[in-house]
């Protein structure tokens, strides 16, 4: 598997409080004054076929330009990244939810779309935007702000965010290299040092039930119709099935919830067999009581549960857990363009 060009990823042990390190690295070759389509290689090595987008649309850009505005001016970058997370997705309360929106045509590819949320693209979305806030504002201080003057910069620059914590190591090599069940999302992870899963530090239980949903629906997924797709999924399946998860059955989550942080990572648990996870979100305190900040169907938009966390997973049917990832930053390198 490739790695895609002009993005390293280094990860380091560090002793004490975790610190996030911005190195940015001279990459492609293509100027920010031309259209904002597809990056034209131009040395051996230089294809950006699965790992470039298809451009921002200016709809997307003025959102993300606007939240980083914001999130800069509130000093957002000196927050921990939960926290700064945890901000940044109170920004997108009443933002519309929209399934479906990675399922394009054509090879699989990284989409930007802040249009539109699930309750995944919400998650990555806060993780990859508070992340970047604090890469622009620990590097470039004060020219942090006047750095997204480089459109074109600024997107690969996010991109190259987004797409690490989506897709297995951080690279692009297909459909089935997308992080599609949450449990992998969060072990692909937590094995690059990007997140902390908690769950068995809150007293979790193991659960080893098999993982074959998407093998055994595939009408249910359009690129699931070639069969070699079908036979990566069953891999990475066998292979979430071989380790277990653990998780925090909800009778429990009332007696754990002060271990829980502004913007831990939630994943609720799915009661459906051969599905690990049935919805995510972020966790939020409100007045001395632990909600979700999520993206859900029902209300059609970026919300906080208006109920607890642990009285929303007892009421909504389908769910019987939670699991917790703690966002961390060990080292993170980011892409950045020669112009």
């Amino acid at each position: 598997m490739r790695q895609p060009v002009g993005l390293l990823i280094k990860y380091r042990a560090l002793v004490g409080p975790v610190v996030l390190v911005a190195i940015f690295v001279v990459a492609a070759r293509w100027s920010p004054f031309e259209p904002h389509g597809r990056p034209v290689a131009t040395a051996p090595g230089d294809e950006l076929t699965e790992t470039a987008g298809m451009g921002w649309a200016d709809e997307d850009w003025a959102i993300f330009d606007s939240r980083v505005r914001w999130a800069l001016e509130q000093r957002l970058d000196t927050l921990p990244l939960g926290k700064a997370m945890a901000e940044m997705g109170r920004s997108f309360v009443g933002a519309a939810y929209v399934p479906g929106t990675l399922e394009v045509e054509g090879p699989e590819r990284l989409v930007i779309n802040f249009q539109g949320l699930d309750c995944v693209t919400f998650v990555e979305n806060t993780w990859a935007l508070a992340s970047f806030v604090r890469v622009i504002g620990g590097a470039l201080g004060l020219d942090a702000i006047r750095s997204l003057g480089n459109r074109a910069l600024s997107e690969r620059r996010y991109e190259s965010l987004l797409r690490t914590v989506r897709y297995r190591d951080g690279r692009i090599d297909g459909y089935a290299s997308r992080l599609h069940y949450f449990s992998d999302w969060v072990g692909d992870n937590a094995q690059r040092g990007l997140v902390r899963d908690i769950s068995r530090e809150l007293g979790g239980a193991l659960d080893t039930e098999t993982i074959d949903f998407m093998s055994t629906h595939t009408e249910a997924y359009r690129q699931l119709a070639d069969p070699s797709l079908v036979a990566l999924v069953e891999q990475a399946e066998r292979r979430l099935t071989g380790a277990g998860r653990y998780f925090v059955p909800q009778k429990r989550i009332a007696d754990v919830v002060g271990s829980i942080q502004d913007g831990d990572i939630i994943a609720a648990t799915s009661t459906v067999s051969g599905l690990d996870v049935a919805h995510t979100g972020l966790a939020l305190w409100v007045d001395g009581t632990l909600h979700m900040l999520h993206a859900p169907l029902v209300g059609e938009a970026v919300q906080i549960s208006a109920v607890s966390l642990a009285d929303r997973i007892q009421r909504i049917g389908g769910q019987d857990g939670i699991i917790v990832a703690r966002p961390l930053i060990d080292a993170l390198i980011v892409d950045e363009t020669e112009r």
